[in-house]
């Protein structure tokens, strides 16, 4: 198995590819479908972030390469606006690299 990535995946109703009055109740009996195609693709689904009222999302998927998310997008019929190989930028993983410019007083 290779090693797995992080990817990004946008969804825009502005681009169309964010269902026009999505609710809830909706999204959550899609997203049973969709975990299932990730399944199928070797994707994990991590986190999502939407705005139903500004129809977008923004999708955190663990998986080999980006081919391996659009086709589980694919599988379901869902669009998307991009998918982005992302990494983290925090402090336990990519600020402390530098040494710290302070000093611990008692």
């Amino acid at each position: 198995m290779k090693p797995l990535r992080y990817f990004i995946d946008t969804h825009d109703k502005a681009n169309g590819s964010f269902p026009e009055a999505l609710t809830p109740e909706q999204f959550e009996g899609f997203y049973a479908q969709y975990q299932e195609a990730c399944l199928a693709e070797g994707v994990i689904p991590i986190r999502i972030n939407l705005s139903y009222g500004d129809g977008r999302a923004f999708c955190l998927n663990l998986a080999e390469d980006a081919d391996a998310v659009r086709r589980a997008h694919a599988r379901v019929g869902l669009p998307f606006s991009s998918i982005t190989e992302v990494t983290s930028a925090t402090p336990g993983d990519t600020f402390n690299r530098r040494q710290a410019h302070f000093q611990v007083t008692a």
